[in-house]
């Protein structure tokens, strides 16, 4: 008996050591609370971790020393209003009917119908917050009390539509920003430089508020999309002008919001997420951000409007201090916190695919087997496949060439025309300067064959398709 029980024992032991990285959640009794910080418009190279050598980011830094770097992480879409949709929903925003950025007094928004992660939290039993930018519709049926956020401050949509954009009058006529708490309009305004702190506060009051039960906060911060704005706490610090003083305000937040929840205990089971919604917005000069070292920016499907920083943190569920090349999409995001937390998945078609094992270190492949780039109202520029980045015909903009914009007036784009398609190894081609179409028939092919399968499924309006599986947004009668 005595030999049974060592035996028995010794299978324990070995099954116990056989995986370093602790099981998610799901296996486990206490549901981690979930951070998840988004900011706008921010560029890849904006991190110290990243590259940036000229913006002190001591938080993030740290966070990323501490936890997982994704270098290969991809937005959903490199606009405001669709990459917060395939954030929060797990879906490729044109599946639920988002296009582009919207307005203000949109009559479309976010339909009723989609299961955001915040509701996929609150029928887990979580605390849900949202302190800072939504942009999923601004009438009060689309606003994120609606969508499963037991609170909301913020604003309804992007920081520069209002009275004092810069083409206002010629080009735009944007009534009084409004900042919300809930479903109530409690200001409007006129200078931003302390939205930033503001929103801070908020989340480290939420997270000392509930501390006691299990609570996801999300913190899509307006900055730094134009007009930048930064508190004199740190104006004039950063190497990188007014643009790198935000940055390093965004880069204090975050260590604002760590430190509340290493006081009130809740650091090890805490999983806190790092990224942005697209690239940087070129046109604006030296108020944008860095894509370096990739093509393009914000509103085009290159690797720089799409490619963006992640870090994630996890002390109980995560090994620190690794950086994983492997592509991930924003659209992974929820159906990876609902296997860490136990959480059940949207009871409908979801585009994202859980990336725990890639995260733990037991795999090194993506679930997904592509990820595809849609752009403008549902058009289909491009697809990752493994280390290949194939581009499709299409209209896009750049700067090259072109005089920037300047302390907060933007530069003319030009448009220009892909008439072939194109193929790049990013494996060794970061920066997409060499098209490899013609050397690799075999991989455009196979490109060709799973685009043609998503046109079925999602459409393609540049050949005038329509898909099968495309669900509306929501609209007002």
């Amino acid at each position: 008996m005595f030999r049974n029980s060592l035996t028995l024992l010794c299978i324990v032991c070995v099954l116990s050591c056989k995986n370093n990285n602790v099981e998610p959640t799901s296996k486990r009794a206490a549901p981690p609370n979930i951070v998840l910080i988004f900011t706008d418009d921010q560029g890849y190279q904006d991190v110290g971790a990243f590259g940036a050598d000229d913006i002190l980011t001591p938080n993030l830094d740290q966070m990323a020393s501490e936890g997982i770097m994704l270098s290969s992480f991809y937005a959903a879409q490199a606009v405001c209003s669709a990459s917060r949709a395939g954030l929060l929903t797990g879906c490729y925003p044109n599946r639920i009917g988002i296009h582009n950025a919207f307005m203000p007094d949109s009559k479309i928004g976010l339909n009723a119908s989609e299961i955001t992660i915040a509701e996929m939290f609150k029928a887990k039993g979580y605390s849900t917050g949202i302190f800072g930018k939504w942009h999923l519709g601004d009438h009060p049926d689309f606003l994120p009390t609606k969508h499963g956020f037991d609170e909301y401050f913020g604003i309804p949509y992007s920081n520069d539509m209002w009275p004092l954009h810069p083409q206002q009058g010629p080009v735009f006529n944007f009534g009084p920003l409004p900042l919300y708490e809930n479903e109530t309009i409690i200001d409007t305004l006129t200078n931003q430089s302390q939205l930033t702190t503001q929103i801070t506060e908020r989340s480290v009051n939420f997270i000392n508020r509930n501390k006691d039960h299990p609570f996801f906060l999300y913190v899509p911060h307006p900055q730094p999309h134009v007009p930048l704005f930064v508190s004199e706490k740190f104006k004039g610090k950063s190497g990188r002008g007014l643009y790198g003083d935000v940055i390093m305000e965004i880069d204090w937040s975050v260590g604002q919001i760590l430190n509340a929840l290493k006081a009130n205990d809740l650091d090890e089971n805490t999983v806190v997420i790092f990224t942005s919604d697209n690239g940087p917005w070129l046109s604006y000069g030296n108020h944008a951000g860095s894509a370096l070292p990739f093509r393009e920016g914000k509103g085009t499907a290159w690797e720089g409007g799409h490619r963006e920083p992640f870090i994630i943190r996890y002390p109980n569920g995560l090994k620190g201090g690794r950086n994983i090349d492997t592509p991930v999409m924003a659209i992974d995001i929820l159906p990876t916190l609902a296997e860490i937390t136990g959480s059940a998945l949207p009871d409908r078609i979801i585009d994202g695919k859980s990336v725990w094992k890639l995260l733990s270190g037991d795999s090194k492949e993506s679930p997904q087997e592509a990820y595809y780039f849609y752009y403008r109202v549902n058009e289909l520029h491009g697809v990752r496949y493994d280390k290949w980045k194939l581009y499709f015909p299409h209209n896009y903009r750049t700067m090259e060439g072109q005089q920037p914009g300047k302390d907060g007036l933007p530069g003319d784009y030009v448009y220009l025309d892909l008439k072939e398609i194109e193929l790049y190894d990013l494996s060794v081609d970061l920066s997409e300067t060499t098209n490899v179409a013609g050397n690799y028939p075999e991989v455009v092919k196979k490109i060709k064959q799973l685009a043609d399968t998503m046109r079925n499924k999602l459409g393609d309006s540049l050949r005038e398709m329509e898909g099968t599986e495309i669900r509306p947004a929501g609209t007002l009668e």
